[in-house]
């Protein structure tokens, strides 16, 4: 329905961002690895997923179409939501679904929160035929960052997820290694989530 969305970002909370479009500000749930990406005041353009419940109409924003498309497939399985499907491409990079459930990686897919063991292999048996291979696609964010800047906005995301700035300086620390020249911030939020989860 609503494929996209461009516009002003006006504020950013720890689940969501506001784009103003057209003088409308529009809610979108995000992962904290989107959420990271975007800064107030600066323009965005986020493909859209929006879901219809009789009570509710929530838009979803993503990095890119690729992660909008793992969302989409994943709710396509029994017993899988919009909060599942958004836990899962905040976890894992949409690749990294595809290879787990392509490989029949249970254990990866229990990784995300809300997916027990049965509920993975139900995942794995109802979506094996449809997710499709890795793509071998990377993140594109909307704009090249600094290479430093990633550090920051990996933090502010881990503060934003309750963790506490100490923990979360630690976990950037751990991640510094892969960011390389041009860093994809997120999967290193991600990379940063899974070192905390460890923790």
């Amino acid at each position: 329905m609503i494929a996209f969305v461009r516009g002003e970002v006006a504020a950013v909370t720890l689940t969501s961002a506001v784009l103003e479009v057209g003088g409308v500000g529009l809610e979108l749930m995000c992962t904290p690895g989107t959420l990271a990406t975007l800064r107030v005041g600066r323009s965005a353009t986020l493909p859209t997923s929006m879901v219809v419940r009789e009570d509710s109409l929530t838009i979803f924003g993503f990095l890119d179409d690729d992660e909008k498309q793992v969302f989409e497939i994943a709710q396509t399985a029994s017993g899988v939501g919009p909060k599942v499907a958004q836990a899962i491409v905040a976890v894992m990079s949409p690749d990294d679904v595809r290879r787990a459930i392509m490989t029949e990686d249970v254990k990866a897919l229990t990784r995300v929160p809300g997916i027990g063991q049965k509920g993975a292999q139900r995942i794995i048996l109802e979506l094996k035929d449809r997710i499709g291979p890795p793509t071998g696609g990377h993140h594109a964010t909307s704009e090249v960052k600094p290479q430093e800047a990633w550090r920051d906005q990996v933090q502010q995301g881990l503060v934003g997820l309750g963790w506490s700035a100490k923990e979360s300086e630690k976990a950037v620390e751990a991640v510094a290694p892969d960011a390389g020249e041009m860093p994809d911030v997120g999967a290193l939020m991600r990379a940063a989530l899974r070192t905390l989860s460890k923790a």
